[in-house]
């Protein structure tokens, strides 16, 4: 024991002496509590090891006896790693936790307080899979409910809405009393008043039309809140919990259980809170209750209110002004203002920027100071400026910071020692590709969604296939095509063509086949002679190796099925083949590792209920993380700005510095309006100081050389602006802006980028082949939106016809289609002319639905049943009184010939006035996204809207169909579905003949 004392003391002795007066007095003071204000660069990490170290030093207390808590798991490996080097292995018994993790622990620890014999944290699948339950259950006249569109799209509104409550202590009782109070309030409020004449509003009077409008707006609060005891039971009945709820459970254990929490304060003598300015108010509150039972604490916080970044996960600044006030009597408050990172120039154009925000501690409590001094001796003396950089456009100002960064490697910098900061991703994605072609060694980590990555789908859609031909035989035919094409086979494109087209060739003629049927029965067809090849070597034992697998679904689990695809798919074969293997390994190994997790968690899971989880994780946007690490990390950094907090590098180039990409950029929807009472333990500050704050993280990473870079147009050559934040700045500093534009050969040498990564085209083909499929082609109006929106698109698509699948929205608007058709088919049929009773449309929309029940999930086909019911019904008693009668309904019209190229088309109905047609084409969906379909062509779209083409072809077709003298005078799209109103709604477009003209 006293020889580890001895190597703690010289260990900590040496790190000691090297701290500032400030630094020391931190350090020094273990007993009472102590609150440490550390800018950027000010030594922080330092000082709470040094501060471990000093109490295991100078007192009785063990290494179990201390607590750090901090905020993110990068914040726990950092502290452990410096206090390894104060007291080796015992680090590892100091209790060094995220506050998630701490509670995650408490739970385990105590779980018969919890009643529960076995708890798990619930995974973002399970808690969009309890979503969409507790979504559909919602009654029929729900405010939240939703028949169309995104049916679950109170989801994320739902989840940020009971994170909040969890987070803040908020109860259901609690937010219904105050809507209430609100609502009361209302029309004693000065905004609801008329201030003059308005509508049928005198002046004086209560406006009660915006009264009403938030009322709405609190009612579909009331509704959310009124759901969260019914989220909580769902996720009692699966025996989970999720972050936010372990917090507030252990606050709940420890209120009513004192010994258990006197338990924690008497093990926890030392507690020590890292980055402090990012506690939300129950971690704040957990805090609180872990040292209670002191007048006089031993807690140690730090943190840097200038550097809150996270606020948009519920950190609270409010909560270092509160900690202060509540030790205002024995707290010992120490700032720390010597950096010894940067150099004085950087930390004043930083000062200036962060100055100018108003939620800040040194505004609020009286004789505080923060104006840091560049401390380390090595730098403290160099005066170089921050340099400004305008650029033309974002490609030069990559194809620039490349350059120059280039130069500096060219003189021997370090590039290691040099990063790149940008806000988003894919700046630094759309970067690395010019670092690649100047061979800059670069290092990037980022989490990517193994679920989106090529490779990854390729092995996702090979699952998917044999569910589809394991569920329905020759079901998958549309995924098939795809998977022909990957490269893992290397099939020549034209073989894949050739068997497309005669599939589809026997098809027409009524035989009953497939892409798979007629593969397989060309694989084992025995030759026909001696110069008889058969079909493609890589066809044929693709489809040998596919049957194979097919037939395994039902026999092996879902791990062996996965391995057998990898060994025997040619998954494996191609990675070994491929440079960079390294990284498909890793994919693999995650998805592999995903699939056991989920099989580990439900045994009796199979292939069907794994696609479905593939398919709620696609529609949820729920990925399957994996931290990619690009190049090397001796290499250039590319960092966000948020993820390079807590860094820092000799030179720095801060990129995208745009108003677009900053304080401009959009956010999204905010959910739900709470009322003004809510708000008294969250921030109040504007977005602005948010962003201000994370602009101010970024400059403080520099320590010799900050480069601030910005494009004055888009690629496209719209006009930008620079950020805000550079104005703020020079208008305090006396700082050129150099304007920059490239060389034509600067610009010319990362041109070839354009080139490396383009669309495939189409391979040069037969021409008798493709001949042949143009001479069999007939364009319609389906066929002519795809081809002007892609033209590659469109061959794949309408001439060698890709096999496609149909969605529930299509199926359900097929029956739609067919009810109305019945309809008027029925009332044409009648002698009267008299239209057929209500409930017979209904009929027969529900027996198309029934008829193709397979296109939909029990939950849509229920969904979507009772919603048909309703808008038919509605749609029926809206227009029965007013129906032209004199119609046609699903004609087709073929041989029609314009300019040499043959058109065809089915309409939904044609009404007439004696010649004159009117075409009508129903339409379901939202009608709100259908108008901007309606527009004719534009500078932005010369071809004009989707809906305003098909209008112009229906004209063209049926004015030059030769069997009837008939002229449009209109296309009428007719939506079946009512808008947010409840409003059914027509729109009519009347194409003038002079715009037929070539």
């Amino acid at each position: 024991m006293r020889h580890y004392r001895e190597i703690l003391q010289q260990k900590f002795t040496e790190a000691y002496q090297k701290l500032n007066n400030e630094q020391r007095r931190a350090v020094d003071t273990i007993e009472g509590p102590v609150m440490v204000i550390a800018g950027p660069g000010t030594g922080k990490t330092q000082i709470l090891a040094a501060r471990i170290g000093k109490i295991l030093l100078e007192t009785d207390a063990l290494p179990e006896n201390i607590l750090c808590l901090t905020y993110t798991d990068a914040g726990t490996i950092a502290m452990r790693k410096r206090l390894q080097q104060f007291i080796g292995a015992d680090a590892y018994k100091v209790n060094i936790y995220t506050f998630h993790a701490f509670c995650n622990d408490v739970i385990q620890d105590n779980l018969n307080l919890f009643e529960k014999n076995s708890l798990d944290a619930v995974s973002e699948l399970e808690s969009i899979e309890m979503f969409k339950q507790l979504i559909d259950a919602f009654p029929k006249n729900h405010p939240l409910k939703r028949y169309r569109g995104d049916v679950y799209y109170e989801i994320n509104n739902l989840r940020n809405l009971f994170s909040a409550m969890k987070r803040e202590g908020w109860t259901p009782e609690f937010i219904n009393q105050k809507i209430d109070e609100y609502i009361n309030d209302l029309p004693k409020r000065d905004e609801y008043i008329a201030k003059r004449k308005v509508k049928e509003f005198n002046k004086g009077d209560v406006r009660t039309d915006k009264i009403e409008e938030e009322k709405e707006k609190m009612e579909k609060l009331r509704a959310a809140v009124n759901e969260f005891a019914n989220f909580q039971a769902l996720m009692r009945k699966r025996n989970r919990y999720d972050f936010d709820d372990m917090i507030n459970w252990v606050i709940t254990v420890f209120e009513e259980n004192k010994n258990v929490l006197a338990n924690y304060q008497e093990k926890f003598q030392y507690l020590l809170v890292d980055e402090y300015q990012d506690t939300s108010g129950t971690q704040n509150k957990l805090v609180q209750l872990l040292i209670n039972y002191w007048d006089k604490p031993n807690v140690f916080v730090v943190g840097d209110d200038d550097q809150s970044i996270y606020r948009f996960q519920g950190a609270n600044v409010e909560n270092m002004l509160d900690f202060a006030n509540r030790y205002s009597k024995d707290l010992m408050t120490v700032v720390l203002t010597g950096n010894y990172r940067s150099t004085q120039p950087i930390l004043d154009i930083s000062k200036t920027l962060i100055n100018r925000n108003d939620e800040r501690l040194v505004k609020q409590i009286e004789g505080l100071s923060k104006d840091l001094v560049s401390s380390n001796t090595r730098i403290n003396g160099l005066t170089d400026k921050p340099v400004l950089h305008e650029y033309t456009s974002a490609k030069d100002e990559m194809a620039g910071i490349t350059n120059r960064i280039s130069e500096l490697i060219g003189k021997k910098a370090e590039p290691g020692r040099i990063a790149v900061i940008y806000k988003e991703n894919k700046y630094g994605e759309e970067l690395a590709t010019y670092f690649r072609l100047k061979n800059i060694p670069f290092y990037s980590k980022r989490s990517i969604d193994v679920l989106v990555h090529p490779f990854s789908n390729k092995i996702i859609q090979i699952l998917r296939y044999l569910n589809a031909e394991h569920d329905t035989p020759y079901g998958g035919d549309e995924m098939l095509f795809e998977i022909l094409h990957y490269d893992l086979y290397k099939i020549p494109p034209i073989e894949i063509a050739k068997l497309t087209v005669e599939t589809n060739t026997l098809k027409y003629k009524g035989e009953q086949t497939s892409i798979r049927k007629l593969l397989s029965d060309k694989a084992n067809r025995p030759a026909q002679n001696l110069f008889d090849n058969g079909i493609h070597e890589g066809l044929k034992q693709f489809s040998f190796m596919m049957e194979k697998l097919i037939a395994d679904v039902p026999n092996i689990t879902l791990p062996e099925l996965f391995e057998h695809i990898i060994q025997n798919a040619g998954v494996l074969h191609y990675i070994m083949q491929n440079n960079d293997k390294i990284a498909l390994l890793q994919l693999l190994t995650a998805l592999f590792d995903f699939i056991k997790d989920e099989t580990s968690r439900d045994p009796l899971l199979g292939l069907k209920e794994l696609i479905s989880i593939f398919d709620l994780m696609e529609k949820e946007g729920i990925a399957l993380p994996m931290n990619k690490v690009a190049g090397t990390d001796k290499g250039v950094n590319l960092l966000t700005a948020h993820g390079s907090k807590g860094l820092e590098f000799e030179y720095i180039f801060f990129a995208g510095v745009n108003a677009s990409l900053w304080e401009k950029k959009r956010k999204p929807a905010a959910g739900y309006k709470f009322p003004d009472t809510m708000f008294t333990s969250l921030p109040v500050a504007g977005d602005d100081e948010e962003l201000r704050r994370l602009f101010y993280v970024a400059l403080t990473r520099a320590e010799k050389h900050l480069y601030i870079s910005w494009s004055k147009f888009r690629n496209d050559g719209k006009e930008l602006e620079p950020s805000m934040f550079i104005a703020e700045i020079l208008e305090e500093h006396e700082i050129p802006v150099e304007k920059i534009s490239l060389t034509e050969e600067q610009q010319m040498e990362f041109e070839t980028l354009h080139f490396t990564a383009q669309a495939p085209e189409i391979e040069q083909a037969e021409e008798d082949f493709i001949a042949a499929l143009l001479d069999k082609f007939v364009m319609n109006v389906t066929a002519l939106s795809a081809y002007l929106n892609c033209p590659l698109g469109f061959y794949y698509k309408n001439l060698v016809r890709i096999p496609s699948g149909k969605s529930e929205s299509l199926e359900f608007g097929s029956a739609i289609h067919h009810a109305l058709e019945k309809l008027f088919t029925k009332m044409l049929a009648n002698d009267n002319k008299h239209f057929p009773a209500r409930e017979e449309m209904v009929t027969d929309f529900n027996w198309y639905m029934r008829k193709h029940r397979e296109n939909f999930t029990q939950e849509a086909f229920d969904r979507r049943m009772e919603y048909g019911d309703e808008v038919l019904r509605n749609y029926y008693e809206k227009y029965i009184s007013n129906w032209n009668k004199v119609v046609t309904v699903e004609r087709n019209i073929r041989g029609v010939v314009i300019n040499g190229v043959p058109l065809k088309g089915k309409l939904d109905k044609l009404e007439f006035n004696g010649k004159e047609v009117n075409v009508v084409d129903y339409k379901s969906g939202n009608i709100d996204n259908a108008l901007p379909k309606m527009k004719p062509p534009s500078e932005k779209e010369p071809h004009g809207g989707d809906y305003w083409r098909q209008a112009v072809f229906y004209k063209i077709l049926v004015d030059n169909y030769q069997q009837k003298d008939w002229k449009v005078i209109s296309t009428e799209f007719d939506f079946i579905e009512p808008d947010k109103k409840g409003e059914y709604r027509k729109e009519k477009i009347v194409i003038a003949r002079r715009i037929l003209k070539p």
